[in-house]
């Protein structure tokens, strides 16, 4: 049997360590959304709506005295004021939820737990459906971006899973 090129063997190590370090960078930046969700989640219960409008308020002053028909000051006054305490308890479940199999899928993964990965992906792909929804719905840059970064972690996800399938396989084999 031919044995690879030197230079190959090199450059197939070289992509797989760039791979391997944009994996290993796109779940931090994943489990940090995630720790930023559970935070959001706990102050959605510690903070009152009417807290969250007088925030909201204090925060926009500034920028609607300059201009007052700013479109993302006037959206986060308005729909701050319109917060209710069942919207507040719901979006602070949902955050706690979600960004605790966040952390908890990102955390396995990155120790390289063998069962993580697939439910990472459905996990993924869960979101990635709702996402297509709200970009049907209300098209935004910021949920297509989302998007598209969720499709990638999925891709490298699934090529992670494969290659530690492939290494397990091949330690049995010895």
């Amino acid at each position: 049997m031919k044995q690879p090129a030197s230079s190959e063997v090199d450059r197939a190590a070289g992509e797989r360590t760039l791979l391997d370090r944009t994996f290993k960078i796109s779940l931090t930046l994943k489990g940090l959304d995630g720790v930023l969700e559970l935070i959001g989640g706990v102050l959605l219960l510690l903070v009152s709506p009417a807290q969250l409008g007088a925030v909201a308020r204090f925060l926009t002053q500034h920028e609607l005295s300059q201009d007052p028909n700013d479109l993302i000051a006037n959206a986060l006054v308005h729909y701050s004021g319109t917060l209710t305490a069942s919207a507040s308890l719901f979006g602070a479940v949902y955050l706690l939820l979600h960004g605790l199999v966040k952390v908890v899928l990102v955390w396995a993964v990155l120790r390289d737990k063998f069962w993580a990965y697939p439910w990472m992906v459905a996990f993924l792909l869960v979101f990635i459906a709702y996402q297509g929804y709200q970009l049907v719905v209300g098209f935004t840059i910021g949920m297509l971006l989302l998007t598209a970064f969720d499709i990638f972690i999925v891709w490298l996800t699934m090529h992670e899973y494969r290659a530690h399938k492939a290494r397990h396989a091949q330690a049995q084999l010895r």
